[in-house]
């Protein structure tokens, strides 16, 4: 990947410009009006991320999967994006099922020009969600007049499998796994200075990602000012996906982690309303910085790893659960203990700006709990009774 730079703050510029920045693509539309001034993929992809300037979480998501294809079609295929075919895509399909080498290179770094762009193999449901986005790209770059055609279009339509969307459920932690997880933040070292903060803020993070149900990017956001006192109940108010405004409750023992946080940072124990203090601070406790959703995410990606070695001989199954989990786990583990503890689906619906309550429905687990119970409790009473 030595011939592609793709710096952090940019799209990767493919070194030889003549036959692999697009100009010309075998897909270039012909005798059209275009309605974007970009002549190379480059500034083509740059003008669609463009129209996601006011989502940065999407933007963030969209520019990673851009940076992928565009490395992978002039690194791997030696083909530049506006020359890829249907054939290409199915290609790049299975390659993303089973990356390797320098593309999962672990001793890679995350990011800068030499970056790794995998962490290792996508599930099903994360290709369908690429090839999605990759479809919204190269249709929004046809309806432009720069493409002739998108060859995603003629990609089957897969339909979710119960299984799938089963597994789309799953990703949350049990009450017990949950509570040894918390247990284990309050296992981390505290000797000095940068620990103690360290620690401080991993046990904030992970309370308020349960406590809100926020997505990673709403807790990036969240600062200070958008926590309000109404008729002595603290709401927190959340800017959503797609612009949506939410206000979700926080409950007394969230707050009381919020003033042990603030507390430890030497701040007042409860905000003002014109305060602009980040939530989540910077490890040294710095008010005039937020961090990113990208550094939450990591962040709590590695407790949930060291979390998994540490209950690797004891609880083997919870170790593997972990190992996949991550800043959403918690959202839906969320989800799942409001559900479990006979919340009204609407107050959930509501807590996680659901736009429909079919989605909210699905973390509603108690019930199969209860057949699971009753049926194997049948089967074991018929087990043990005498023969007739």
């Amino acid at each position: 990947m030595s011939n592609l730079v793709p710096a952090d703050d940019d799209l990767p510029m493919p070194a030889n410009l003549a036959i692999l920045d697009g100009r010309n693509g075998g897909n270039r539309a012909q005798g059209t009006i275009r309605q974007i001034a970009a002549d190379t993929d480059i500034e083509a992809v740059r003008l669609w991320l463009a129209e996601y300037h006011d989502s940065p979480h999407t933007l963030r998501s969209y520019r990673k999967e851009a940076v992928r294809l565009l490395i992978w079609a002039t690194q791997y295929l030696g083909k530049p994006l506006s020359s890829l075919t249907r054939e290409d895509f199915l290609t790049y399909e299975a390659f993303l099922k089973h990356p390797d080498g320098e593309w999962i290179n672990p001793e890679l770094p995350r990011q800068g020009a030499q970056r790794r762009l995998f962490d290792g193999p996508l599930s099903p449901q994360s290709i369908r969600q690429t090839m999605g986005i990759l479809s919204g790209l190269f249709s929004y770059l046809v309806e432009a007049g720069y493409l002739a055609g998108n060859p995603l279009v003629l990609r089957r339509n897969k339909r979710k499998s119960s299984l799938d969307r089963q597994a789309t459920v799953e990703r949350y932690l049990d009450q017990a796994l949950w509570k040894a997880v918390l247990d284990f933040i309050e296992t981390m070292p505290k000797q000095t200075l940068r620990e103690s903060q360290h620690y401080e803020r991993v046990r904030w993070l992970f309370r308020l990602l349960y406590g809100a149900s926020l997505r990673v990017s709403e807790a990036a956001q969240a600062k200070s000012s958008n926590l309000v006192l109404r008729r002595g109940n603290w709401w927190l108010k959340v800017i959503g996906k797609g612009g949506v405004e939410g206000n979700v409750p926080i409950s007394n023992e969230l707050m009381a982690d919020l003033t042990r946080y603030r507390l430890f940072q030497g701040l007042t124990a409860t905000p003002s309303p014109t305060e602009n203090t980040p939530l989540v601070l910077s490890i040294a406790g710095r008010t005039d910085q937020f961090l990113t959703a990208t550094a939450i995410y990591l962040i709590v990606k590695e407790v949930f790893q060291r979390a998994a070695q540490a209950f690797a001989d004891s609880d083997p199954a919870g170790a593997a659960t972990l190992l996949q989990a991550s800043t959403h786990w918690l959202r839906h583990t969320s989800a799942t203990h409001q559900a479990d503890a006979g919340n009204d689906i609407r107050y959930i619906q509501k807590n996680l700006r659901h736009a429909s309550i079919e989605t909210t429905a699905i973390y509603l687990h108690a019930e199969d709990d209860r057949r699971h119970a009753e049926t194997t409790a049948k089967r074991t009473a018929l087990e043990g009774s005498p023969d007739p």
